[in-house]
């Protein structure tokens, strides 16, 4: 095979793009490279196997552990399995940016585009470089398709927009950005940023715009090269007599369908029902055929007049947001609970909270990741009326999910603010479009209801467009799911009262202007100001406290160094603690240690603990003590888990001792004061009796005071979905020491290989 190569620049990094060498029997192969990182794009087009209504295009992205030289972690299933979240995510980006492209009259075959990554140097953009593999295979294969298009990250550090950032860049990043576009026109749009004005977003979407056309050209000069001819596709004439004969069936009942439809998402059971009436009239099969479709088109088209002429299919104006209400502490056991409704679409949030060590760890090619805030998605079949299959979530409940969590995610409070894993599940009860807008503001009440210190409210909508050329259209807030399977985008805004958190902008249409773009932010932005009214209304600021069934954290700081000394042998000392006290206690590389309890005297219990094992014991101070050892001479008591003094003979009684034994046992407990702590740091204790009185002091240990630095792990920056990410080359995994309850291991991964082999005994 002949290897045909092209490679161009972009914003200073260089793009290799290569076939004629690789997967032979694909429609189409291409592997594109920028820096080290490696994907290979296959494209295969085939029969279909039964005739469908719908274009059977699936688009799967995939990542090989090896591409970052890991082997999977689990002891029993080393082989990669399902997708992850973030491979969904990064599927449906492609799939959303390419299918807007294929001819309506490509039909009667099956589509597969595969993207694999062979390798990842943890600088430049997987995403990218995916994306960007996409286009150039389906451009230079023989299957019809209307790009190339450019696909382009831009990112914001210090003020200043950078036009594909690299890993490190994103980490201090203000904006996260990927915009999708052809020559002429924007197609796609995925955003997550920190409250970025709409002027600022905008600047930044030309500029991708303008950096994704230089790419269209480059990956056009590279399909010149191969050379490949594309299919040829026969476009059918309209039957002129098919449209008066069905004008004349349904005409008068058209007007009123979509009038009955605007008010209920699964509607589209009344479509059916006319549709397949009108079809009853016809005996040929093929005219069976033909009649749905001519239906289907002047439905289609009565629904834009209607809209370009100033009304809506359920009456509003073009800027109405339909009915809202909220309502919080909607449960009663959970942490915390709100009900968010707009029109007929209802959504119920419920934030969990959690320890630390409940964050999410998430393995993949580039090292491990962990994330503490975390939205999972629910749409049932019978929030639209409908049955169906219950499962596993779906690839579109996955990207709602994530694109209402990438909405709140600059708005969470750090760990040191708030010490807490925390977990928001949505519902959805009701639909009628925008359900991961409803979810956004549902999750928002319920984290204030749970006593989360959101640093500002957010607020989502939808946008709708209807077009027919530059001057002659409508941009619609706030629409209904007739509209948008009708329409010409779906623009979801969420954001603050001060700026953008997300964008997630999908289009119909090749006639997407700046202009127009222009227009829906502006009235977004209305309509997200009138939702934040709604919803302050129902709950004005965060709870002071949180839930009583919530778990009390505290965090702790100690010496790194001293981390060995929490732990102990084997992780005797803070299982300890753990069994003695009831609390939880995490501890990470950088001697941030996490209490939590369900209530307060635990937590305080633990903190007591913690702290005085690093306490220096002083003079005068007094401990509930244990003794471990008895001598000839005299009784060894810990005073502190794994420190211990001595009380001499003449220490335990007025009287005269001649046998240590006859006061105390082993294991029994006693009051002691610190008798004086000598120059080679041996303590030596008295015991208390009954006419002693203890001395003023912090007693029992007291408290660290000052140790109590409590700092944020994740430093700055806007990281997609919350994730942390460790991108060592060697062995990149996070090492955090957890030890909880229901441990059943001899403890975790540890920062010394010492302490590794003391937990695992050996």
């Amino acid at each position: 095979m002949k290897k045909i190569e092209h490679t161009f620049e972009v914003a200073g990094k260089k793009f290799t793009l290569s076939t004629g060498h690789v997967a032979g029997q694909a429609t189409g192969a291409v592997i594109v490279s920028c820096g080290e990182t490696v994907v290979l794009a296959t494209v295969v087009s085939a029969p279909m196997r039964q005739q469908l209504d719908y274009f059977p295009l699936s688009v799967e992205y995939q990542e090989r552990l090896y591409a970052g030289g890991r082997i999977k972690g689990s002891r029993w299933v080393k082989r990669e399995g399902r997708p992850s979240d973030e491979e969904i995510l990064t599927g449906r980006l492609i799939d959303r940016s390419i299918r807007p492209l294929f001819p309506k009259e490509y039909s009667g075959k099956d589509v597969q585009l595969m993207i694999t990554l062979l390798s990842v140097d943890m600088e430049n953009s997987t995403e990218i470089t995916a994306a960007i593999a996409a286009s150039a295979v389906l451009t230079m294969a023989s299957i019809p398709w209307n790009g190339p298009i450019g696909v382009v990250k831009i990112g914001k550090v210090d003020g200043k927009l950078l036009v594909n950032p690299t890993t490190e860049d994103l980490l201090k990043s203000e904006l996260d950005l990927v915009v999708s576009s052809t020559d002429k026109a924007i197609v796609m749009i995925e955003a997550g940023g920190k409250e970025i004005p709409e002027t600022e977003m905008l600047e930044a979407i030309t500029m991708a715009q303008k950096e994704g056309i230089a790419i269209t050209k480059e990956i056009a000069k590279f399909a010149e090269k191969v050379g490949t001819k594309k299919e040829g596709i026969v476009k059918e004439k309209a039957d002129e007599e098919m449209v008066k004969t069905v004008k004349k069936m349904v005409g008068d009942e058209i007007k009123g369908l979509i009038s009955k439809m605007a008010t209920k998402e699964a509607g589209y059971a009344f479509f059916d029902e006319v549709k397949n009436a009108l079809k009853a009239n016809f005996d040929d099969v093929s005219e069976k055929d033909k009649a749905g479709k001519v239906f289907e088109i002047l439905f289609k088209d009565e629904i834009r007049k209607l809209i370009l002429s100033g009304k809506r299919p359920d009456g509003r104006k073009h800027d109405e947001i339909r009915s809202l209400s909220a309502e919080v502490g909607f449960l009663p056991r959970t942490h915390g609970s709100a009900v968010f409704n707009r029109g007929q679409t209802q959504a119920l949030s419920i934030a969990t909270l959690g320890a630390p060590s409940l964050e999410q760890t998430i393995e993949s090619a580039e090292g491990e990741e962990t994330k503490r805030y975390m939205h999972h998605y629910s749409m049932p079949p019978y929030s639209v009326g409908e049955t169906g299959r219950v499962g596993s979530p779906s690839r579109r409940e996955i990207g709602h999910g994530a694109l209402a969590e990438r909405a709140l995610l600059p708005v969470i409070p750090s760990e040191d603010e708030f010490p807490y894993a925390i977990r928001i599940v949505t519902e959805i009860l009701s639909s009628n479009g925008s359900t991961s807008m409803a979810s956004t503001c549902g999750s928002t009440l319920s984290l204030m209801d749970a006593g989360v210190p959101i640093k500002a409210p957010v607020a989502g909508i939808a946008m709708g467009l209807i077009i027919e050329s530059e001057t002659k259209f409508a941009v619609l807030t706030d629409i209904v799911g007739i509209e948008d399977g009708n329409g010409d985008m779906d623009f979801k805004v969420a954001g603050t009262e001060k700026g953008i958190t997300a964008l997630q902008m999908d289009v119909k249409t090749l006639n997407l202007t700046t202009k127009i773009l222009s227009e829906a932010f502006k009235k977004a932005r209305d309509a997200r100001m009138a939702i934040l009214l709604v919803m302050k209304s129902a709950i004005s600021s965060p709870r002071s406290t949180v839930s009583k069934y919530a778990p009390k954290i505290k965090i702790i700081k100690i010496d790194p160094s001293k981390i060995g000394e929490l732990i102990g042998p084997g992780g005797k000392i803070i299982k300890g603690i753990i069994a003695r006290t009831g609390a939880q206690v995490d501890v990470d590389d950088d001697g941030n240690v996490f209490i939590s309890a369900i209530n307060s005297e635990d937590a305080e219990k633990a903190i007591t603990e913690v702290e005085n094992i690093f306490r220096e014991p002083v003079a005068g101070e007094i401990y509930d003590g244990t003794v471990k050892r008895i001598q000839p001479f005299g009784a060894f008591v810990e005073i502190i888990p794994g420190k211990e003094g001595m009380v001499h003979v003449s220490d335990m009684s007025d009287d005269f001792v001649s046998n240590p034994s006859d006061i105390v046992k082993l294991g029994d407990r006693i009051k002691v004061r610190v008798k004086e702590v000598d120059d080679l740091g041996r303590i030596n204790l008295t015991m208390l009796l009954d006419h002693d009185k203890p001395k003023t002091g912090n007693g029992n240990g007291g408290r660290m005071g000052g140790q109590r630095d409590q700092r944020d792990r994740r430093g700055g920056g806007y990281s997609s979905g919350g994730y942390r990410k460790s991108y060592d080359r060697g062995d990149n995994r996070r090492n955090t020491n957890r030890f909880s309850r229901d441990s059943d291991s001899g403890g975790p991964h540890f920062p010394t290989s010492r302490l590794l082999e003391q937990v695992r005994g050996k």
